[in-house]
């Protein structure tokens, strides 16, 4: 783990309230999490502040070695640490590898900032495992931000 803080961000034409509901509503969590070119399932689900999940994301087309915990998958473990309805939602995670550059717990904060026309979606992924390149995890966050704002936005 390093001391490294990835950002991405996001405006958003949808309430606070729908998008918090997508962030939080497990079903529709695993409609639009999963970046391009990855799908996920989700092996456990207990929201409550303490609770948490387990979510096993797949690459579609692995290359080799692309997985953090078996070589086409990467399981993540969570801890909802913060929830506030509407607002935000801070979850503690941790990669299920052998590999050391994947260890340790990078906390993800998912902020909701209701603005005139829309709310601005920001992440902020603390504790970053040093084996996640940069340009990949923004790359992600940003893939994961899209999805979110095509689903909300076409309900």
């Amino acid at each position: 783990m390093t001391g490294r803080t990835d950002t991405a961000k996001r405006t958003i034409q949808a309430s606070a309230e729908v998008l918090y509901r997508a962030l939080t509503d497990p079903e529709v969590r695993l409609r639009w999490l999963p970046p391009a070119g990855m799908s996920a399932r989700m092996e456990r689900y207990d929201l409550r502040v303490g609770g948490g999940y387990r979510m096993v994301l797949t690459y579609d087309e692995p290359a080799a070695d692309t997985g953090k915990s078996t070589a086409d998958s990467d399981v993540v473990e969570a801890t909802f640490v913060e929830l506030v309805d509407g607002e935000r939602v801070v979850e503690a995670t941790e990669f299920e590898s052998a590999d050391p550059a994947f260890a340790g717990t990078m906390t993800m904060t998912w902020q909701l900032t209701p603005l005139v026309s829309g709310t601005e979606v920001s992440i902020a992924a603390s504790g970053v495992p040093t084996g996640i390149s940069p340009i990949d995890h923004a790359t992600g966050m940003q893939s994961s931000l899209a999805n979110l704002a095509a689903y909300v936005e076409s309900a």
